[in-house]
């Protein structure tokens, strides 16, 4: 089933578009988590979850990228998952909760990277921006990457040094 048709089914409240949406993007969603937790049982939870925000988030949203848009949930869910489980082992999440300041400084930084970070990927031809989203955004093995872009392994290593190179020389800019 197309995209828009499984978008059609969660603007109609039907059971179906979660069905189809694991159909089709349940694998995809799956390896995110997985890359993330490195735990089955918690990253089928973070696949379901990901179903139930999509479920509550379609109407009224209309994503454009319905892969785009569940890959985005999934990583973010499956962080705040290893995040939970992590501060767990480390203090009942003290210490996140000391390192995790927000204050005004800390915002403009964000800002200013994801500013910076931007400008980074629309200098890149269209491969080398799939090639370093798919290892830092999607947490893509170098081996996945490989298979998915036809590229060696060795290519797919290579490429990256020289993109975290490039990266390394804008961020110091």
């Amino acid at each position: 089933m197309e995209d828009q048709g499984i978008i059609a089914l969660f603007f109609d409240r039907s059971e179906q578009a979660i069905e189809e949406t694991d159909k089709k993007y349940g694998g995809y969603c799956y390896s995110i988590a997985y890359n993330i937790l490195s735990n089955r049982e918690d990253s089928e939870e973070s696949v379901s979850d990901t179903y139930l925000a999509a479920w509550n988030t379609i109407p009224p949203r209309r994503p454009n990228f319905l892969n785009a848009f569940l890959a985005k949930m999934t990583r973010h869910i499956s962080i705040d998952r290893w995040r939970k489980l992590s501060a767990k082992k480390r203090g009942g999440g003290e210490i996140i909760l000391a390192l995790d300041s927000h204050n005004v400084e800390t915002e403009l930084a964000k800002k200013e990277l994801t500013r910076v970070l931007n400008m980074f990927l629309s200098s890149l031809t269209e491969t080398e921006r799939n090639v370093f989203l798919c290892r830092y955004w999607y947490l893509d093995s170098i081996q996945i990457i490989s298979e998915v872009s036809g590229f060696s392994q060795s290519k797919v290593t290579s490429m990256l040094h020289r993109l975290r190179g490039k990266l390394r020389k804008k961020l110091s800019e």
